[in-house]
């Protein structure tokens, strides 16, 4: 599908009160980088992270729920209207006993895994055959510390990630310095611990992306604000740590940590979002060896870029700047990496992810 024969539809996800709304559908004029509101979905508390199928025209979304025993994580799942660019909400389900801040899907469509940065847990759920959320199935509890005095007394998930093949499964704890490896049994329908890489001390790794290519991974360090190349080996699940970086400039010396990581379809750059440099820090990859060089920092034109994306065909950067309540857009020039503010800015109540894609028109 291409964008001369589809639409662009935008999803973004926010921190919200149930009583407002907190999951927004946009569409993106290719032409001209602007964004329009075609729906917006009310009725969970936090619906911050999402995971889109456009395949089979289904969202899905994080959300909190109150318990008797405190706050808990909840799964929702959206059917999507192409053509109106609007959300129907599906169902919902539990997941851990304890808040979540990421979703991720298998390429089957038949799982959904939830990283809980509060609760140090991990959460495997079924998919039914028609895409609604099923049980929670297996929970890993990590457990553990590191070395920052405040960030790192206790595990943090932050984010989960499927190997290219999808052998494995990858889950970033900032609390403990390391990425942890699981496997999915399809048959006891259960995470198998299987191995763990550390990442340097104090580092808080967050976001993970793999090279299209398959043999690197990328993780990005929110609190020492860093990126870690890894070499991937497919057959054992292994990642191993090659070179680090600074997403920073070496003048800057402010508070700031980092959040989103992504790669573009072609493997040649590497972007990934500093909040309190407020800026986007571009790479370029070599492909030989997989090692990033610096090409460029560019401001987010907003607070908080707590994270952003490409458009599928890599025309674009959206950017979601949580503090100043804004989307911003940036043209990509995908022979060079550069991107350049397109104007185009529109206000969002504290936006914390965004995904896209074409549908048909």
């Amino acid at each position: 599908m291409t964008a001369n024969s589809a639409r662009m539809l935008v999803f973004v996800g926010s921190y919200a009160e149930a009583s407002d709304s907190g999951v927004y559908v946009y569409s993106l004029d290719s032409t001209t980088g602007k964004l329009a509101l075609l729906d917006q979905a009310a009725g969970l508390k936090n619906p911050t992270f999402l995971n889109l199928d456009a395949e089979r025209l289904k969202l899905y979304s994080i959300e909190e729920t109150e318990t008797a025993a405190g706050r808990s994580g909840g799964a929702v799942s959206f059917g999507i209207d192409p053509r109106q660019g609007t959300i129907t909400r599906l169902n919902q389900a539990a997941t851990v006993d304890s808040p979540t801040c990421h979703i991720q899907r298998d390429a089957e469509d038949r799982y959904l895994v939830v990283a809980s940065y509060h609760g140090g847990k991990v959460g495997l759920l079924s998919l039914h055959e028609d895409g609604t959320v099923g049980k929670l199935l297996d929970t890993k509890q990590h457990e553990g510390r590191s070395v920052h005095p405040e960030r790192q007394t206790q595990p943090h998930p932050h984010s989960a990630f499927f190997s290219p093949d999808e052998q494995y499964v990858y889950v970033p704890d900032l609390g403990l310095d390391r990425i942890m490896t699981y496997r999915i049994d399809k048959v006891k329908e259960a995470l198998v611990h299987i191995g763990e890489t550390e990442i340097h001390p104090g580092a808080g790794p967050r976001h993970l992306v793999f090279h299209p290519e398959g043999k690197y991974a990328y993780v990005i360090n929110e609190l020492d604000s860093t990126i870690t190349s890894l070499r991937y080996d497919a057959s054992t699940g292994k990642l191993q740590p090659m070179e680090t970086v600074p997403t920073l400039p070496a003048d800057y010396h402010g508070e700031n940590t980092c959040a989103e990581i992504t790669i573009s379809r072609d493997g040649r750059f590497l972007y990934g979002s500093n909040r309190g440099h407020d800026s986007i820090a571009v790479y370029s990859v070599d492909g030989e060896s997989g090692r990033l060089t610096l090409i460029e920092h560019v401001s987010t034109e907003g607070k908080h870029p707590r994270h952003f994306a490409l458009t599928p065909d890599g025309d674009f950067l959206i950017a979601a700047n949580r503090d100043t309540n804004n989307l911003t857009v940036f043209r990509v020039d995908r022979e060079s990496g550069k991107l350049t503010f397109t104007g185009s800015s529109v206000p969002v109540p504290k936006p914390v992810c965004v995904q896209m894609a074409y549908f048909s028109a």
